[in-house]
This record gives structure tokens, sequence and C-alpha cells, in this order.
């Protein structure tokens, strides 16, 4: 195959570089393409743009794949730690034995957040938003942490990164408590990292904390299945905000923003929601299947099919088994599961569904875990948002790393051509 592509325009001819990735992705190197001709290309969404070369994560939708610096979605779950998962995505190699306990050990370091912190939380509601209490504490910090990242030195980038992993799951355990009226609490730094966040969103003021390891285990799952997802919104967004040198708490404050919109972070929110709405409708999930296979029924089912996995979601097959055994650890007894699990069913065996490959994908199984843990709905996105931190760390830190360019999209300006100011009296 030719190392270049030619376009053609007005009969005039433009050479432009392909490149291929180590996956055998093919992209076309338009970098110069407006420089050399003046014309700009339009692809609204970005849905076929790459805006970066990465190193970190490799995803095939057609295919199902999913691999973290090369390692396998499947095998990590099966076999890695969340912590080795930090690791892995943010410095590129699974850790040893010294390196992971290191690392654990210069996290709890970090752990403490300033008591002034707190004050910012009590001047929210109690009704407020826990995504937008997030991404306003996670703001916060860098008032607390004023200096901006030397990321020309190794030490001060990792200082910066495990800091952010130490104090980052205190402000998801202190705005899980302040939703639920309770006094904030710090865990305990003998626990490992996730049972400690367990800890400390999950321990009542009256009674002493004890670990479920079918809860942990779940979690861990769930947060190596969301840590990073390649070049989606919120990971777009970390980046381009980090591409005008903004601070790392910055430009992960904005992708916890995007990642907070129901087409992205929020939608195992709205499986949850989608369940209540059908119990509160009889709780007859044969209708609502056929409403979803209804073209005319503006009715969609949340949590089936995924717009980037066109087979399966690999993380679904993954968490389906952890969000069993949660149930049946618990012994949840929920007419709200009930009924999710009836639509997992009739979604599975249903021609309709089978066909189209619309399968309950990782949101669908991660609301009904959340539920089953007591979680309020509105925190889903941030436990999502806890998950995908890795990744956005991973993210900023190879786009600085790279000194990639700011980012400056181009437009197609489709408003009026010039036109004459006229004075108020003659408008």
């Amino acid at each position: 195959m030719s190392n270049t592509a030619t376009i053609e325009i007005n009969g005039k001819k433009y050479e432009m570089p392909i490149l291929t990735g180590t996956e055998n992705e093919i992209a076309i190197d338009i970098s110069s393409f407006r420089s050399q001709s003046g014309v700009i290309t339009l692809d609204q969404g970005y849905k076929n743009t790459g805006s970066c070369e990465s190193e970190i994560t490799f995803l095939d939708g057609e295919k199902g794949i999913l691999r973290y610096r090369g390692y396998s979605i499947e095998e990590l779950a099966e076999k890695a730690s969340f912590l080795e998962v930090c690791y892995l995505l943010i410095f590129g190699e699974l850790p040893n034995k010294v390196q992971l306990e290191k690392f654990h050990n210069d996290i709890r370091e970090q752990s403490i957040v300033a008591d002034d912190m707190k004050k910012i939380l009590d001047g929210f509601p109690q009704s407020a938003h826990p995504m937008g209490v997030l991404s306003s504490l996670t703001s916060a910090l860098v008032a607390f942490n004023p200096s901006s990242v030397q990321v020309s030195s190794e030490e001060a980038m990792y200082k910066a990164i495990v800091k952010i992993l130490g104090k980052f799951p205190v402000l998801v355990a202190w705005t899980h408590r302040k939703r639920l009226g309770y006094p904030y609490e710090y865990g305990d730094e003998d626990l490992g990292y996730v049972e400690n966040i367990a800890k400390m969103m999950f321990k009542k003021p009256n009674k002493e904390y004890k670990s479920n390891p079918v809860v942990i285990d779940a979690l861990d799952k769930l947060l190596i299945l969301h840590a990073d997802h390649e070049q989606n919104c919120s990971t777009s967004t970390v980046r381009i905000v980090g591409s005008s040198h903004a601070g790392l708490f910055a430009s992960l404050a904005a992708g916890i923003s995007a990642l907070w919109g129901p087409l992205h972070g929020g939608a195992n929110q709205a499986v949850i929601e989608m369940l209540e709405a059908i119990k509160e409708d009889g709780g007859d999930t044969k209708k609502y299947m056929g409403k979803a296979k209804d073209k005319d029924d503006p009715f969609r089912l949340m949590g089936f099919g995924h717009r980037v996995y066109k087979n399966f979601d690999p993380r679904a097959k993954i968490i389906k088994k952890s969000a069993d055994e949660v149930l049946s650890s618990l012994g949840i007894v929920d007419p709200i599961l009930d009924i999710a699990k009836g639509l997992e069913k009739e979604a599975l065996e249903d021609p309709y569904f089978v066909d189209r490959k619309l399968y309950p994908n990782v949101d669908f199984y991660s609301g009904i875990i959340y539920r089953a843990l007591n979680i309020p709905t509105e925190m889903f996105t941030v436990m999502f948002a806890l998950g995908r931190l890795p990744g956005w760390i991973a993210q900023w830190r190879e786009m600085r790393l790279k000194k990639e360019p700011i980012g400056r999209p181009r437009q197609l300006y489709q408003g009026y051509t010039h036109r004459p100011f006229k004075s108020v009296d003659d408008r």
C-alpha cells in the first residue's frame, strides 16, 4: 500500500502521509492540509478524527477488544488489583512488589485533605448533585496546591499523581456522606486502596465497619473496567484543557464536568431511572421490551448496546458475574433489581435483540451493583469518575510529556456575510 494519500480539490492534488498504528489501524495525517490547500476538514463530534497518537489504551469496537497498555481487560480484571492497573496506565508497566508497595505508601501519605475543604463542602445544600460537588472540590484542590506541576521533573510529576490518587477517594467519600447526612470519614491507612474507599463511604457512625470481600472484589473490578476507554468525551476534555498547560487538578475537574453528561457517565444512572419508571408502570418487562422494538415509540432501553462496541461490551461479560455474586451475597430483595434481571433474560433470548447485538452493557450491570450497595443513583457517575481517574491522569501525563500543541479545532462558518452596522433608530 502507498504510504501517502492523495486528496484532489479543483484539479490540484495534495499528498498526505499515511500512518499505521501498532494494531494496524490506518490514519491519514492531515495536520499540514490546511497550510497547503487553505481547506479544512469537517467532522462533527470528531467521530473519525484522531486527535493524538497514544500508547495507553487500544479499543476495537467491532471485535469487542479492550486493552490497557497491551494487557486484555479480561486478564487484568481477573488477576490485577485496581492500584496495579492505576500504575500500569500511568507509568506504562505493571509494578513489581517493591514499586507497588512504595506507590501505595506514597498515596497513603497524601490521603489527608485540608480541613478547610470541609467548609467548602458544608456550603453545598444536601440536595446538591454529587457530580457538581465533586467537580467543585477537585477544582478547589488547586487553591490548596497552587504550584503548577513541573512536567520536566519526574519527581514533581510523581508527587502530583500520588497526591490526587490519595485525596480524590476522600473527596468521593465525603461527597457520598454529605448526600446521606453522615459525618465525614477518613478511613484506615492499614487497609487496601479499594477496601479503604469502601470504609470511607459505607461506615455508619454508630456501627463498626465490616468489610465484605465479595463487595470489595466487585468494586475493584468495576474501577478497573472504567479506568480508561481511549479518547472519549471526558478524556478528550482532560487532554484539551491540559494542552493549554492548565494543571492536573484543573484538567481533571474539567473531565469530571464532561463525564456528568447523561450521554457519557450518566448512563448507569439512566438505567436505574428507567427501571424505576417501569416499576411505577406495573413492572411489565415484556411490555417495555415491545416498546423498545417499536420504531414509532420514543421509549429507549437504557443499558443495552453501546455506541462503540458493535458486537458486545467485553466489560459487561466480566461484571455480570460480579453483579450476580453481590446480589447473592447480600441477599438483596428489591423489585427494581428483579425487573433488571427480567429485562436481561429477555434481551439475551429475544431474537430481535440478539440479532442486533443489543446485549446488556457495563452501565447496566454497574447500575445493578451500585443499587445493591445502597449507593444513591446520583452518586453512580461519581463512582465512574473514581474509576476513570487513573486513565485521565495517564492521558494528561502522556499529552504533557509529548509536548502536544494546544487544542484548537477549526469550524465551517455558516453565518451572515459582512453587513453594515445600523444605528438603533434604523433597526
